[in-house]
């Protein structure tokens, strides 16, 4: 069971108490009498679980990052925020969108459930639009025909696979932000299926796909350490939960509170 079921399942129980109580337990009890517990720990937290469930739904959701798939934009222990509204309104549980403002960007980190398994939460940048031809060819990213900007920068040191990685600032359309490349590391991704897997190209050199309508072409920032939309497919509208913006807590690095990109 999801946590926005659960947390709807315990609204709506607490907050049938809690009108049950407004509108006739307390009359039919004796004048003084306690409150049974179900009833008062309902009053107490149908406020609470509310509050926490419109905040969670309609504005902001936490998300704790669990790879290192967008290193060095964001690390393994972050706590993030992700916004829910930037790209509209949705209904709960069902992800419907109701009211549309905004449409994904190119350099957006997005949160989205996967969709291998939708139970499961993924973040990545958006690298796609419906629409475009995405290249990614002997580590170099080309959309609609033109190269991805990039510029080197210093060497990273990944702890986590102990060794050194390329560094380099890329702009997607507005968005500047930094990726890794492993030189040494090389994958042939084969020609795995998906949905609308036919409109990819795999070769031993990489992938080159055109984004259907109502999809996104996300990936990692740790370009060669994640598993993305080169392996996976495309990500459908559907499945968007929101667009990710600031790092409120990572409890091995305190110094990491802040916006980002």
């Amino acid at each position: 069971m999801s946590f926005a079921l659960f947390l709807l399942i315990l609204l709506v129980a607490t907050g049938a108490v809690w009108a049950l109580e407004a509108a006739f337990l307390r009359r039919w009890r004796a004048e003084g009498a306690k409150q049974p517990w179900w009833v008062e720990y309902s009053v107490s937290f149908f406020p609470v679980i509310l509050i926490v469930f419109l905040l969670r739904s309609f504005l902001v959701e936490p998300f704790k990052i669990p790879s290192s798939s967008m290193v060095p934009t964001l690390l393994v222990g972050d706590f993030i925020l992700v916004n829910k509204f930037t790209y509209g309104v949705r209904l709960p549980v069902i992800n419907k969108k109701v009211v549309d403002l905004n449409q994904p960007k190119r350099g957006d980190v997005m949160v989205f459930r996967y969709p291998v398994d939708p139970r499961v939460d993924y973040i990545k940048r958006v690298v796609g639009l419906p629409g475009d031809e995405v290249s990614y060819i002997n580590k170099r990213l080309t959309i609609n025909g033109q190269a991805v900007p990039t510029t080197p920068l210093q060497d990273y040191y990944d702890e986590e696979s102990v060794r050194y990685a390329q560094r380099f600032t890329e702009r997607l359309g507005d968005v500047e932000h930094e990726l890794l490349i492993d030189k040494d590391r090389t994958a042939f991704l084969g020609n795995p299926a998906f949905p609308f897997s036919d409109a990819c190209r795999y070769s031993i050199e990489g992938v080159t796909c055109k984004v259907p309508q109502g999809h996104y072409f996300v990936m990692g920032d740790n370009r060669d350490n994640s598993q993305d939309s080169r392996y996976w497919g495309f990500v459908p509208d559907e499945n968007i939960v929101g667009k990710a913006f600031f790092v409120w807590m990572n409890f091995g690095n305190l110094g990491r509170i802040g916006p980002f990109r």
